[in-house]
């Protein structure tokens, strides 16, 4: 018997955003049939595999419980198109490498494409969501290829940004801090609106779920990226201080969080933001304001990015200095090649730069990391430098004078650090990038520690 759905929604983009969410909301509603398309038909193939493309705690179970029932994964975007009655947007924008803007600006060929795609093989109307971080004003330009036939199709664009941290994305996704909703402030605009808070209505509460005009919703997004990312770089440029006073980052974290203007989110020191959102959406952010003559407030949001550089910079500086000022010929063993925990993603990972800068340095490289070592292959192809990639912690750090911690995975926390000691080459040094393992019980077993924003641990005179 045919499964009769209450609306088909699609989704173009099965990417970390497209395909977390899309599961979530067949997961929370079997009432509609959920789609989502991707031209890639390796990343389709993987989606319906035993192994996706994306890790996420607790993806795997989601996408297994209701694949095949309403949701499903294909390449025929035509086919999606025609049959949908909601369509979200969430192609890739990354930061432009040409032209105008190039550095800055959003690149929109993918997202002009899609666009351009859906006018074409739409034969009813649809309503369309702007789930990808897009610069403001975008949906005007939307609206614009979209009535390019005379309004023959009528289409209502939406903007719904996504706020999903990775390795928390299902919980993100189940449990919200909000969901943003914006439209146009027409008849029709309001109506579409109200379709898709009725999507999510029916597993977030009404409070959660915040309606605006179209332009606040797109600027949303990135000011919250925005100001994530400034506490980051906040906080670690007065780590490097700490580091220069024998102060601890620690305990002037734990002093200001308690304030309740400030909080103890995001005030973590470390080697750095990374991932896909942060420093692309700063630099969208820096040539928005630039376009409309704010040069002042773009060089402001700019600096944020010019210290999440130096702290990377600054990490492989000081362990070019603690190991006697030379790298050349050394193995150094990288805990960690992801942006962060409970993710393959690598995306803008901290790890990209210190891996390129630490091979300048002549050093010999073994990184290891439970879920991101093929990203890593991928993201040092051509690179002109001794590299391996070995799983086991132990085996990597084996023959190596030195360890740097580049991500927060808790298993690095719980390893047995007199094993690996002894597996090493002697003095041997640790640079705690994410500040999660106990340095003291360290330089008790005989490493040379190097903590970020605390004072180090060495057996040195």
């Amino acid at each position: 018997m045919k499964t009769e759905f209450k609306k088909n929604i699609l989704c173009i983009g099965a990417g970390y955003v497209g395909g977390p969410t899309m599961a979530m909301i067949a997961y929370k509603c079997p009432q509609y049939k959920v789609t989502t398309v991707d031209i890639n038909p390796v990343r389709i193939a993987e989606w319906n595999s035993d192994i996706l493309p994306v890790y996420e705690p607790g993806l795997d179970e989601i996408v297994k419980d209701v694949r095949g029932k309403n949701l499903f994964f294909s390449t025929d975007i035509e086919k999606g198109i025609k049959e949908s009655d909601i369509i979200f947007v969430s192609v890739n924008t990354p930061t432009k490498t040409f032209g105008v803007g190039a550095g800055m600006a959003a690149d929109l060929q993918y997202w002009e494409k899609t666009a351009r795609k859906i006018l074409e093989c739409s034969e009813t109307p649809k309503i369309i969501v702007e789930k990808s971080t897009l610069p403001v004003k975008t949906a005007l330009a939307m609206e614009r290829i979209l009535t390019l036939n005379n309004n023959k199709v009528h289409f209502d664009v939406l903007s719904n940004p996504e706020f999903l941290a990775e390795g928390t994305a299902v919980k993100d996704l189940e449990n919200p801090d909000r969901v943003l909703v914006g439209s146009r402030q027409t008849e029709s605009g309001l109506a579409a609106r109200e379709e898709l808070v009725e999507i999510y209505a029916n597993w977030v509460p009404e409070e959660r779920i915040v309606k605006s005009d179209i332009w606040s919703s797109e600027l949303s997004k990135l000011v919250a990226n925005a100001f994530l990312a400034q506490r980051i770089s906040s906080i670690n440029s007065i780590s490097a201080l700490c580091e220069k006073t024998d102060a601890d980052i620690a305990n002037v974290t734990r002093a200001i969080g308690f304030d309740s203007r400030i909080g103890s989110k995001f005030l973590n020191a470390s080697i750095g933001f990374g991932g896909s959102c942060f420093k692309k959406d700063i630099l969208n952010l820096v040539y928005l304001c630039r376009h409309y003559g704010l040069n002042e407030v773009a060089d402001y949001w700019e600096s944020v990015v010019k210290i999440n550089d130096y702290q990377k910079g600054r990490f492989v500086f000081n362990m070019l200095t603690a190991m006697f000022n030379t790298l050349a010929e050394k193995k150094i063993c990288l805990f960690g090649f992801a942006f962060k925990a409970d993710t393959g993603d690598t995306r803008e990972s901290p790890a990209i730069f210190i891996a390129k800068r630490l091979i300048e340095e002549k050093a010999r490289l073994t990184i290891t990391d439970p879920k991101a070592l093929k990203n890593a292959k991928r993201d040092l192809h051509g690179v002109d430098g001794k590299v391996s990639y070995i799983e086991d912690p132990y085996e990597a750090a084996a023959g190596s004078h030195a360890i740097a911690i580049i991500t927060e995975w808790n298993i690095y926390k719980e390893l047995d650090f007199e094993k690996i000691y002894r597996s090493m080459i002697k003095p041997a040094f640790i640079f705690d990038g994410r500040n999660v393992i106990n340095h003291k019980r360290l330089f008790e077993i005989g490493f040379n520690v190097f903590p970020t924003g605390k004072p180090a641990l060495t057996h040195f005179e």
